[in-house]
This record gives structure tokens, C-alpha cells and sequence, in this order.
């Protein structure tokens, strides 16, 4: 969110909508410097102020700061009471009083079941998450490492997507850094390092350890059977996983990297209707996993789907840790990866030069100094004008006339009006330069056949698609790209062997099974298309069942 409303981020509840929440946990009395809960904790309760004063701090390395008081009426918590994570900050008691405790679980119950009290309780947690967020320096979870590091950007990538408050400090201009790894004895060759409450190091850890860490993911049993697995957080599968829960279905969502899809690298969405200003990727996913988790969807991510196979009645996904998940019926919506450019040594690139999201954290990196975006298309369009606000120059590579064909018209007059973008046309990219990151692109006009180098310090490709279905080969019926087929295509390919139904519009050659967004052959590249497609996938799966 762009602005901070303090009534909406710290409301205070009536007497009456006190009343009804007592029902669901007791009122219990508070002493001066009691803790109610702290950085770290994981399944924490919510607390009502019933009168008295609490103070939340951030409780970072040796100076704990202050950051806000709460008095009678206001309440406790951010989204991370509902999404399961630790808590990132500390709750202690101020002035002696009383509160009201409700455990999380209540908290869901009421969520899902008081609309008026959801409303003002959502909104609050979501806007107190961006504040949060933007306070970096009060984080307690750091990020320590290169610019120039591949792993480092990893790790700022996967805490951006997955909104995670944090702060980087970078080891080539932060003075901070010297500090911090001379006190906890790392040197600066071992970065990336994650600091967590300025006394737990990790080191160079994985996308899964943070995540286990941090406690991102509500429990998994092994084994276990639910009505619907969404396989993919991208908006097709969030707009699954809320209609799917909110039908009652016991929906596990599972997400190999993090919520949002490709969609979640967009800076910002103006033509996704309902949001006239527009609204980042990360900011539609992050309203969509609390939607799906008021109704009780679990969302698990840094959870890879790596095999699906029928058994009699139901149909078991292996995941990457080798657990097992079994559901009667599955939506998936793995989504595709932009494809990368066929030049040889791109991967020294990756990371240091190469990027393949245009959010704050790469923008960070690019800061007044002149960069390229490939592709044509609204992605590409949408990176551009976001990046031009920081980089000195963009260029825009494209193997076409003009984007007049690929891009929408809204986005084509506003880089015609920003003065810092150049648009090259019939061009391509041919060559990368650089001793340690990049420095040079070497780029080809395919009508003079000329080839020139440009100085660029950074590379944001939006080329073509490649679908996420590499697990599902010799399972699910694909086209000549890897794209699912769904619904009458089945047939048309031969591949669809019920005589006694024609399969439904979203249906794979798998009965029960179904595919939405931007893994499904065929389908428009939009974030509305998706997120219609995994709302009616579900429709279909209550049909599916009748005929069972």
C-alpha cells in the first residue's frame, strides 16, 4: 500500500464488538513488564486491550525500540497471526489492566464468521504488514550481503515476495555490515548471511531453511488426505484456493517458491479491475492469501509438487521433501517461468546483472545508472515505466516493428511520453560483458545486421513463457509447448478415453483433475483470466463430484 491510514491500522473496537468477541477467549489480568508474546514466537495469541497499556517493541540486537503504545479498545497482532509465521515483534506490558485473550485458531473462526469484525481486523493486519515492512531498520530478521551476489539477491527476492519485514545491509556500502560480521565472526567471503533477533546466524541458507525458520508454513502430516490440493499461490491458484475454501472444501495450497506467481514480480497492475489506482503484484497476492486463509485454506510454500499419480478414489502428489499429500481432486496452476535468453554465458549473469522481476529490491540495484528491459509485452511494459523512475536510461528491446501488437495501449503512451526510455525495434540481444557483473550488452539491429555495444548495469528479460510442467511429463495430456490441454482440446488431440462424458472446460485428460492460468494451452496471459479460471475450476469440481 502507497499510503498509511492510522485509522485503519489502529482502530479501536466498540464495547459491543468487545462483547462478542469475549465469547471466543477469556479476560485475563496484566502486571507491569508482563510479556504477552515476542520476536519468535510461533502461535501466538490475539489481545484485545480491555484497559491498561501495552507497549510493542521491536526487541533488535542490544536496543530494543518503542514503536507504538495501545490502550483500551485496540488490538494486537498483524497478518502473521493468521498466516502462521513467528511474530516479528514483542508485546509487553506498560501499564497494569486486563486484556482479553483469543488463541489464532479463534481468531480464524472469527474471521471467517463476523464480517464487520473481519473487515476492521483484515485491513488493520495487512496495513500494519506495510508498516512493518518499511521500517527496515527496526527488523529483526537481516539479510547481510553483496549487491553483487546472486544468493544474496535470492534471499532478498524470496523475504520481498514473500513480505517479509527485513532489512539488507550491503557489504560493499553499508558500514553496518563490518559490524555485524566482525561480531558474529564471518567473513565477508561467506555472506550472505541472515541474522535473525541480532543473535541467530544463518548462513547462506536456502529458500527452504528461512522458510522453516520463520515459521511460514502451518503444518503438513504426511499422508494426509484433503478434499482439494491447488498446486501454485499464482492468482489462479489464490482465486482456487479462496473459492475453493470458502465452499467448504478442506483446500491445502502448495507453492514451490512464493505467493503470487509471476504476477507477484509486477511493480504495479492498473488494468485489474476493482483498482482503478492500480496495486502491486505482491500486494494482490498478499490480499489474496489472507482471503484464502480466513476460510481456512492452508498455503504452504517452498513446497515443490515433484509427481502425481491416480490411486483408487483420490490422487497422491509427492513433494520435493519426499511427503506425500493425497486429495480427491486437484487444481493446478504452476503457472510458466519467463523463458531466458539463448546466450552462453547468461547464468554468470543471474542474479548480478540478469533479473527476471522488476520490484523495489531490483530497482535498488539500478539506481542512476542505464539498464535494458527485453520483451514486448504488458510485463515488459510495466517494468520499464516503473524502472525509468530510478534508472538513468532504459532501453526497450524488441524483435518487432513496434509494441503496438503485444502491449496495451494504456502502457504504450506512457513510455512514449517518459523522456529516459528508448524503444529498439528489429533488435535483439546477442552478447553480455563483464568481469565480475554486468557491465555490457552487446545487442544486434536484425534489419542493418549491425551489432553495438551499450554500457548496462542491469537486464530485466520478459521473453516468452515456458510452463511449469516439467513434473507432470508422461502424466497429463501436453501440447507440442508443454502446455496443459484442457477441456475440448483433449479430444481434438486424442487424448481425452472417457466415452461415456466429454471432459469439463478445465478438465485435464486426469478426470478430477483440472488446470487454470498461465499453464493451460491456450490460455489469455491476463491476471483476471487466471483468477476467473480458478474460481470456475471449482464449480467444476462440485459437478464432478455429483457424477462420481
Amino acid at each position: 500500500m502507497s499510503t498509511i491510514d492510522e485509522s485503519i491500522a489502529y482502530p479501536t473496537l466498540l464495547q459491543s464488538q468487545i462483547e462478542q468477541l469475549q465469547q471466543y477467549g477469556e479476560v485475563q489480568p496484566t502486571e507491569v513488564d508482563d510479556i504477552l508474546f515476542q520476536v519468535g514466537d510461533k502461535d501466538y495469541d490475539w489481545f484485545v486491550v480491555i484497559n491498561g497499556a501495552l507497549e510493542i517493541i521491536s526487541n533488535v540486537d542490544t536496543n530494543p525500540e518503542i514503536l507504538a503504545v495501545r490502550t483500551d479498545g485496540q488490538f494486537l497482532g498483524e497478518i502473521s497471526l493468521l498466516t502462521g509465521q513467528t511474530a516479528f515483534l514483542t508485546a509487553r506490558v506498560q501499564q497494569a489492566g486486563s486484556v482479553l485473550r483469543i488463541s489464532s485458531d479463534k481468531l480464524r473462526e472469527i474471521i471467517a464468521t463476523n464480517p464487520q469484525i473481519s473487515e476492521l481486523v483484515l485491513n488493520a493486519f495487512l496495513m500494519r504488514r506495510e508498516i512493518l515492512r518499511g521500517n527496515a531498520a527496526t527488523s529483526a530478521l537481516k539479510i547481510v550481503g553483496s549487491r553483487f551476489s546472486s544468493d544474496t539477491q535470492r534471499l532478498r527476492a524470496f523475504a520481498a515476495r514473500n513480505q517479509l519485514p527485513h532489512q539488507w545491509i550491503d557489504v560493499e556500502q553499508d558500514t553496518q555490515a563490518e559490524v555485524l560480521l566482525t561480531t558474529f565472526h564471518v567473513a565477508p567471503q561467506d555472506t550472505p548471511i541472515v541474522i535473525w533477533q541480532g543473535k541467530e546466524v544463518l548462513r547462506n541458507p536456502t529458500d527452504s531453511d528461512l522458510t522453516r525458520r520463520l515459521g511460514l508454513n502451518r503444518t503438513i502430516t504426511s499422508g494426509e488426505m484433503v478434499d482439494l490440493i491447488v498446486v501454485g499461490a499464482g492468482p489462479g491458484g489464490l482465486a482456487a484456493s479462496v473459492y475453493g475454501a470458502s465452499e467448504g472444501l478442506a483446500t491445502l495450497t502448495l507453492e514451490a517458491v512464493s505467493t503470487g506467481g509471476q504476477a507477484g514480480t509486477s511493480s504495479k497492475i492498473e488494468n485489474y479491475l476493482g483498482f482503478p489506482s492500480g496495486l502491486s503484484g505482491a500486494e494482490l497476492a498478499n490480499r489474496a492469501v489472507a482471503q484464502a486463509q480466513k476460510f481456512g485454506a492452508r498455503i504452504v510454500v517452498s513446497q515443490a509438487a515433484t509427481q502425481l499419480r491416480k490411486e483408487v478414489g483420490h490422487y497422491i502428489i509427492q513433494l520435493a521433501d519426499g511427503e506425500e499429500v493425497a486429495a480427491q481432486n486437484i487444481i493446478i496452476a504452476t503457472g510458466a517461468r519467463y523463458r531466458k535468453l539463448p546466450i552462453a554465458n547468461l547464468p554468470k549473469y543471474e542474479g548480478q546483472g540478469v533479473y527476471y522481476a522488476a520490484t523495489q529490491t531490483e530497482a535498488q540495484l539500478c539506481y542512476n545508472e542505464p539498464i535494458m528491459v527485453v520483451g514486448g509485452g504488458n510485463s515488459a511494459g510495466q517494468a520499464a515505466i516503473f524502472l525509468a523512475s530510478h534508472a538513468q536510461k532504459v532501453y526497450i528491446v524488441i524483435r518487432r516493428e513496434s509494441l503496438v501488437s503485444s502491449m496495451s495501449r494504456y502502457l504504450i503512451d506512457r513510455i512514449e511520453r517518459t523522456d529516459n526510455i528508448t524503444v529498439l525495434s528489429h533488435t535483439e540481444v546477442v552478447g553480455l560483458d563483464g568481469e565480475r557483473f554486468l557491465e555490457e550488452v552487446i545487442i544486434q539491429n536484425n534489419q542493418a545486421k549491425e551489432q553495438k555495444q551499450l554500457p548496462i548495469k542491469a537486464l530485466f528479460t520478459f521473453i516468452g513463457a515456458e510452463p511449469r510442467t516439467q513434473w507432470l511429463q508422461d502424466v497429463i495430456a501436453l501440447d507440442d509447448q508443454g502446455f496443459i490441454l484442457t477441456g475440448s482440446a483433449l479430444k481434438q488431440a486424442g487424448s481425452w478415453h472417457i466415452t461415456t462424458r466429454d471432459p469439463f472446460l478445465l478438465e485435464t485428460s486426469l478426470p478430477g483433475v483440472f488446470a487454470v492460468g498461465d499453464v493451460r494451452s491456450k490460455s489469455v496471459k491476463r491476471v483476471a483470466s487466471a483468477v476467473g479460471e480458478g474460481s470456475i475450476a471449482v464449480k467444476f469440481i462440485f459437478e464432478y463430484q455429483a457424477i462420481q
